[in-house]
């Protein structure tokens, strides 16, 4: 194993709530961050001026901290808006990007809503059906419940002597 010379080097940083791996340069660990995929990551290195390649550990706690507010507030930052995860909020309005625990909690949300209006998406949903058009003659077996295919073989009882 290499010797790290810097005594600063941390193998756990946190940001956004999330535990980054230290030896790994920081565009791949910040995509651990559930909602932050290579285009986020690649534009958060870019505006906070951080170099990609740089190994997380040895980052400053003010290099943390601002990469934790662009990636919390990109529109303050000038990230542009094709680029944020949840554009145009069924109930705001409002265009902002989400991060971990509030992209499954506002995900579920939006597929309660479908089922209880009833659309379509919403009761394919519902059903465990695939909701985006797939074909469902050979796929999606698995979501039916346990139904075996194929001919079942008779017990037979044993010979008499």
């Amino acid at each position: 194993m290499e010797k790290q010379e810097n005594k600063d080097f941390r193998h756990l940083v946190r940001v956004v709530n999330t535990d980054l791996d230290g030896n790994k340069p920081i565009f791949h660990a910040l995509q651990k961050i559930k909602g932050v995929s290579f285009m986020y990551a690649n534009a958060v290195c870019t505006v906070a001026k951080i170099d990609k390649t740089a190994k997380t550990g040895n980052l400053s706690e003010q290099q943390v901290a601002l990469l934790d507010t662009v990636l919390r507030n990109p529109l303050q930052y000038k990230i542009p808006l094709w680029m944020l995860n949840r554009r145009n909020d069924y109930e705001t309005g409002e265009t902002k990007h989400l991060l971990t625990g509030d992209l499954d909690f506002t995900k579920s949300n939006d597929i309660k809503r479908m089922k209880k209006i009833k659309s379509y998406k919403g009761l394919r949903h519902q059903w465990g059906l695939p909701v985006r058009g797939q074909r469902t003659k050979s796929n999606f077996r698995r979501n039916k419940g346990k139904v075996t295919l194929g001919v079942q073989k008779k017990k037979t009882a044993p010979a008499a002597k």
